[in-house]
Parts: C-alpha cells; structure tokens; sequence
C-alpha cells in the first residue's frame, strides 16, 4: 500500500477546510474603514453657513436635527463605527442645507411681500394723482 496518495488526500482536505478559516478570520481582523473626515468636515462648514444667515431663527428645527446628527456622528466615531458615521454626517449636512434653503424662502416672502405693499402704495399714489386732474 502506497501512504503517499492517502497523505495528499488529507493535505487538500486540510486545505480546504484551512483556507476558508484563513481568510474568514482576515475578514474579521480587519482594520475599520478611515474616518469620514471629508463628510464631517462638509457637515460642519454646512452648519456654519445655516447659522450665518440666520437659520437658527427661520428653520429652527432643521439646525438643530443638523447638529444632533453631526453629534451622533461625533459618537459613532467615538465607537468606532466609521460607516455609521459617515451616513449620519451626510444626514447632518443635509439637514443644514435643507435648514438655509428654508431660510432663504422665508426671506424671499418677506422681500416679496414688501414689494407688494410698495406696488399697492404706488398703485394706490397713482389712482389719487389721477383723480385729483380729473
């Protein structure tokens, strides 16, 4: 009897069973994803804007959802859950954007309005004038 194709035999089978192990265990020793820095960054520069044109006072509660997930991101990074993360600083960042665009409809009424009110006093000035040469 020949031990030398019983021992191969074993050997592929060892391999089989080993490499699978092999990279399984290399899958879960892997390092974690690189902070999000770009996403947090971006959420941030985003806040800062809402709050320079006055989203605090017009789009109060879009700010503040902005903050509270870019302080949920903080954490996350804290926890090292990076892709968390990065998911809830791009929800912060559009949250802020979402925050100036409501801000920016709120004072675009606000400047429509006026210019109606001076179109109705000229509308107004004009009806007088030409009643007053009648």
């Amino acid at each position: 009897m020949n031990p030398l194709p019983k021992l191969a035999h074993v050997s592929r089978r060892r391999l089989r069973i080993a490499v699978p192990a092999v990279l399984l265990f290399t899958a879960a020793c892997a390092s974690t994803p690189p902070i999000p820095s770009a996403s947090l960054q971006a959420a941030q520069q985003s806040i800062a804007n809402a709050e320079r044109v006055e989203a605090g006072t017009h789009a109060a509660a879009e700010l503040s959802e902005a903050r509270n997930k870019l302080s949920a991101a903080q954490r996350a990074v804290d926890m090292k859950q990076m892709v968390a993360a990065g998911r809830l600083a791009d929800e912060a960042r559009a949250e802020a954007d979402l925050a100036v665009a409501r801000t920016g409809v709120v004072k675009a009424n606000a400047v429509n309005a006026g210019v109606e009110r001076s179109n109705a006093t000229l509308i107004e000035e004009m009806q007088r004038k030409t009643g007053d040469s009648r």
